[in-house]
């Protein structure tokens, strides 16, 4: 048992009960992740979608879905990001770059783009493990494009379905067109590419004092503020904020 500087003995056994709750934590987080890595095999890609993206001298080019997998590397982890924001999205749009320049409803989800910022920087470690990662919107390449620009997005594929069906068929848009945050996975074997896995606890039955937490365990934003005494906040993500938020 460890301890630290002047905390009492009724901190360390409350501290000590948490432990063992975290550690069950552990264990269920585990079996979730064994229970994913043993489904069957999903659904194929229906079509090898066609994406407007970068070429690998950053000319525009039409990009296959296909294209999205490295030599070597069968699996795809895929966010499928709300850019055009939601219709009802109420939060203040962006004020400075290129985004700026775009009219309300056509700007970014500040949400996914918080969310973006944070996986930008592990993509290059996601990609010498063996993984393949892309970020796919429904809003022209260009305003991707600079949306990245703007955030300072290195490491990150941007794509943009614009021109196709891809995010509608899987459920990252609904019928009304308003877009969905979902995080997918796709796996490629010798019969094609196959659907793996996506981020569904959004489309399950909400229940009384939850947060949704599709992607939780993948949050570390939201995550650290559970460490904290004060948990998390009732605030949102912004595309800015002021100078007494960020100093």
């Amino acid at each position: 048992m460890i301890t630290f500087p002047n905390e009492s003995a009724r901190y360390r056994a409350a501290r000590e009960k948490l432990l063992q709750k975290e550690i069950e934590l552990r264990r269920a987080m585990e079996a979730v992740a064994v229970a994913r890595r043993a489904l069957p095999p999903g659904g194929l890609v229906p079509q090898d979608y066609v994406f407007d993206g970068l070429d690998a001298e950053d000319r525009p080019a039409e990009i296959e879905l296909s294209q999205l997998f490295a030599p070597g590397k069968d699996t795809l982890i895929l966010y499928q990001m709300m850019f055009p924001r939601h219709p009802q999205e109420t939060r203040d749009v962006a004020m400075t770059g290129g985004t700026a320049k775009l009219a309300r409803q056509d700007q970014p989800c500040p949400s996914c783009t918080a969310l973006l910022d944070q996986f930008d920087g592990a993509v290059g470690h996601l990609e010498a493990a063996g993984f393949n990662f892309a970020v796919v919107a429904k809003t022209a390449l260009e305003n991707l494009l600079t949306l990245g620009r703007d955030r300072g997005w290195k490491n990150m594929r941007l794509v943009s379905s614009a021109s196709n069906s891809f995010k509608r068929d899987y459920n990252a848009e609904a019928v009304d067109g308003a877009q969905i945050p979902l995080l997918s996975v796709f796996h490629r074997d010798a019969d094609g590419i196959r659907h793996f896995w996506s981020s569904e606890l959004d489309f399950a039955a909400p229940e009384p004092g939850q947060d949704p937490r599709a992607i939780g365990t993948c949050e570390i934003l939201w995550n650290l503020m559970d460490f904290t005494p004060e948990g998390r906040p009732n605030w949102d993500e912004q595309l800015q904020y002021g100078e007494a938020c960020c100093h």
